[in-house]
């Protein structure tokens, strides 16, 4: 999974300066399908925009907004077929210069052996 980690600035730019990024995203996003490498991807809202659901309890608990505060926090996402880690890495760095933020590799877990 590829993480696109947005800032109090990403979101401050004006629709002049974010149609470029999203060219560039789509871009990418073309060459990840014709690569064979795209499964999923979306982009988020802001985290004011959240709602935390916690129901560990006896009641839900229904909160607004994020769970954590955070300057820096999850704006998108891909989710990609890669080989190996430094596929992986060298995919992350296109998708780091098309939506002009940082980008976090992280693989998803293995599935246990042996739970039939």
């Amino acid at each position: 999974m590829l993480s696109v980690v947005d800032d109090e600035n990403t979101r401050k730019r004006t629709p002049a300066e974010a149609q470029p990024v999203y060219e560039a995203v789509d871009a990418f996003n073309e060459e990840l399908r014709e690569q064979g490498s795209w499964v999923f991807a979306g982009g988020l809202t802001e985290p004011a925009m959240a709602t935390t659901v916690d129901a560990r309890g006896p009641e839900v608990a229904l909160v607004d907004g994020p769970f954590i505060e955070s300057k820096e926090y999850l704006g998108g996402f891909w989710i990609i077929q890669a080989h190996d880690l430094d596929v992986a890495l060298k995919i992350a760095t296109r998708a780091s210069r098309a939506c002009g933020g940082k980008v976090e590799v992280r693989p998803f877990e293995a599935e246990p052996q042996g739970t039939e």
